[in-house]
């Protein structure tokens, strides 16, 4: 599959610039890849100025702080292969003895109003032999979601959230989780048995490795991904790992990461809410020098709805300027707003997005940090522009 490209003024054409692909890597709407939609729905809660959900933990929206979200890390200038920072004692991730991973590994759900396939998919967790733990944080459902996961899964931990935050549920599910690794599935995924174990051998082997991004089947049928070959396509070489390749993107029902690693950058960041989030956390994971790698042989199986998601795509659009104002050089982020701006003029989703971009700027700029020099490189080389 080739990602969704728009024109990016300097006479190449830059994959996930436009509303139809969530960053570098074109996932929003490629066949098969409809992560995480269900579990915010795009309904965010009561809005402060800058249009972000009021946390009920962590930094204030719209205003996050210097750390984690870009601390000293982003000015160290580390590449996508140096050192990374050093893991804290008793989090190396090497598992006991015995078929269990549950003091290792944690999975975190984020959802919203999806009852009965969340159901469906704790079942399926529930049952994998590495028997890990599971989180479901819950993004204000108003259909009885967290009781029925209080009734019917009593081995399940539940975290509720007062307003629904988005990509950030994901953030309060790792910080309430203690295991050295995490998974993410949605509502709507799940990992495929022993999946889950060779990510935690790969990880506990790799000490500077923060996110393995999983390969992903789809449907029943459990036929490929169209992401998995761009993943392993990528430009940026082999990954630490056998088999593996460096990449600066992923699904986010479909990664592992070193708990330690996410905590260290900040997770996703609370600018975003919804929409490619993974980029921009693929990137503050490579600034700080963590590794991320595309590992196929990891296996989540991802079931999507073909529901339509109207404004999904002026959403993906408004995040990729906000990443492009947050991390890249000036001369990107005003092209491809400039860009922006002249499709607003005769296209409804890009005055959307363009309407949805203006109070979030200022923010954005506050918090601007831009990437060290190796991994703006590694991010020319994913969107096919001269390095």
């Amino acid at each position: 599959m080739v990602p969704p490209t728009t024109p990016d003024g300097d006479g190449q054409r830059a994959p996930g610039a436009h509303g139809d692909a969530a960053g570098p890597w074109g996932v929003a709407d490629a066949p098969g890849t409809r992560c995480g939609g269900a579990a915010y729905d795009g309904t965010p809660g009561p809005h402060d100025a800058t249009g972000e959900s009021p946390a009920p933990a962590g930094p204030p929206s719209g205003d996050a702080p210097d750390a984690p979200h870009g601390g000293a890390s982003r000015g160290s200038g580390r590449g996508v292969r140096d050192k990374a920072p050093p893991v804290p004692a008793g989090q190396t991730g090497r598992r006991p003895s015995g078929g269990s991973l549950r003091e290792q590994l944690g999975v975190v759900i984020a959802t919203r109003d999806r009852q009965r396939t969340l159901a469906a998919t704790l079942e399926r967790l529930l049952a994998l032999p590495e028997e890990p733990r599971v989180l479901v944080v819950d993004n204000a459902s108003r259909d009885g979601t967290a009781a029925m996961v209080t009734r019917s899964f009593p081995g399940v931990q539940l975290l509720r959230l007062p307003v629904n935050r988005g990509a950030l549920a994901r953030n309060e599910g790792v910080k309430a989780l203690r295991t050295p690794y995490v998974a993410f599935s949605d509502d709507d995924s799940w990992w495929e048995p022993g999946a889950l174990r060779t990510a935690v051998d790969i990880l506990a082997a790799r000490p500077a490795t923060g996110l393995l991004a999983a390969g992903i089947t789809v449907g029943d049928e459990g036929r490929p991904d169209p992401l998995n070959s761009v993943l392993a396509a990528s430009p940026l070489g082999d990954g630490s790992a056998p088999g593996s390749r460096r990449v600066l993107g992923f699904l986010g029902c479909a990664a592992v990461v070193r708990r330690h690693a996410y905590l260290d950058v900040g997770g996703y960041h609370p600018l975003l809410f919804f929409g490619a989030e993974e980029t921009l956390l693929a990137y503050d994971l490579a600034a700080a020098g963590w590794e991320v790698i595309h590992c196929p042989q990891v296996v989540a199986r991802h079931s999507p709805a073909d529901a339509p998601r109207p404004g999904r795509q002026a959403l993906v659009r408004r995040n990729e300027l906000l990443i492009a104002w947050l991390r890249r050089p000036l001369p990107v982020a005003l092209r491809r707003t400039a860009a922006l701006c002249g499709d607003a003029l005769h296209d409804p989703g890009a005055r959307r997005a363009a309407r949805e971009l203006l109070p979030r700027l200022p923010a954005a700029l506050r918090h601007r940090r831009p990437l060290p020099p190796p991994v703006e490189r590694a991010a020319r080389l994913v969107e096919g522009a001269p390095a």
